[in-house]
């Protein structure tokens, strides 16, 4: 039953019991002789004994249904204002002339206010775990990595350099060998060899160096002279000494060794090229190789890699440019540009 049609019945039941008590008092006190006279006499065209009831009832009626309406208005008010706390939105609360509906509402909103705050510190809690487990897991992703890295140097890289030096010699000492043998024992040399360059920027993803303290500068020193002295490849650098963001720096970096571990896997190159200056407010960083080249916008598109170096770039507001023609090498270069103080730029 409805909060309307529960007033109307009380309003019904109030005015007939109203009704009732008035007509007995007045009886009481004014006793009727006649009672024909009640049905003679009209008021409005309609006997007085009915007239009376019938007005009273409907009054009743219309006091009930009004006071219904407005009771159903206070208690959706009531109702919108949980739906909102259901929902997790702030309370719109507003006054009311009823100062009990006043305080529920004031009530609801501090209940509102309360859900609010335990939402923001669960949220708050959850990030945090979220960000501890998140740590954790690269932690042990970056552990495993390392750990798989050495195994990989110590067992099949050690593997590889001994089975190169073997083919090595076989073909130096093997004089007599015909033709046809001869290209197979090179081409297992050739073979043993690009195993060794794959192994190396293998390593190079699975353990990538970190600055760690060093400068961009000193990182690619190192990096390179570490390469030159386990691959065969002619590599050459100029690196020019200059300050820069640790961001930046460690952006460059990546995008250094994504690009060098490349050249070793796929560019069968026998020189290297690496520079990093600083021209016109440019941080410009090129590397440059001698090697087979490929379809620029084929390996953008589906490599990983040359995504994610340009990423890299982008996040720290350079660009990278890529040219590589087929069996003439390949050129990547990334320019970004100086960010200075305010008053440095007078200076």
């Amino acid at each position: 039953m409805s909060i309307v049609q529960r007033q109307i019945i009380w309003g019904f039941l109030l005015s007939l019991t109203v009704f009732a008590l008035l007509s007995a008092s007045y009886l009481i006190v004014f006793p009727i002789n006649d009672w024909h006279e009640l049905w003679k006499r009209d008021l409005l065209d309609i006997p007085f004994i009915l007239f009376v009831p019938s007005v009273s009832l409907a009054l009743g009626i219309i006091f009930g249904f009004i006071s219904g309406i407005y009771w159903r208005k206070n208690f959706r008010a009531i109702d919108d204002l949980l739906h909102q706390v259901e929902e997790g939105r702030n309370v719109d609360f507003k006054e009311c002339a009823v100062a009990e509906m006043n305080t529920i509402s004031k009530r609801v909103a501090k209940i509102q206010r309360q859900i609010s705050d335990q939402v923001k510190l669960s949220q708050k809690l959850a990030n945090e775990k979220a960000e501890d487990t998140e740590s954790r897991i690269q932690e042990i992703i970056s552990q495993e990595r390392n750990r798989l890295a050495r195994e990989l140097h110590d067992s099949v890289s050690q593997q590889l350099f001994a089975a190169s030096m073997l083919m090595s010699a076989i073909n130096e000492t093997k004089v007599d060998s015909s033709d046809r043998e001869a290209k197979q024992m090179k081409m297992v040399e050739e073979m043993i060899h690009q195993s060794q360059l794959e192994m190396r920027a293998l390593l190079l993803h699975l353990r990538p160096a970190a600055l760690k303290g060093k400068t961009l500068q000193e990182g690619i020193e190192e990096l390179l002279i570490e390469l030159s002295q386990k691959v065969t490849m002619n590599i050459s650098w100029k690196v020019e000494e200059f300050a820069l963001d640790k961001g930046v720096e460690d952006h460059l970096f990546r995008i250094l060794q994504e690009s060098v571990s490349n050249t070793l896997r796929h560019s069968k190159s026998s020189q290297l090229e690496v520079l990093l200056i600083q021209r016109d407010d440019l941080i410009i960083l090129r590397v440059v190789d001698d090697g087979v080249g490929f379809d620029v916008e084929e390996s953008k598109a589906g490599s990983y890699g040359m995504q994610n170096m340009y990423e890299r770039a982008v996040e720290i507001g350079g660009s990278l440019k890529v040219i590589s023609v087929k069996n003439k090498g390949t050129r990547l270069e990334v320019k970004v540009p100086v960010m200075k103080e305010k008053g440095e730029a007078d200076d």
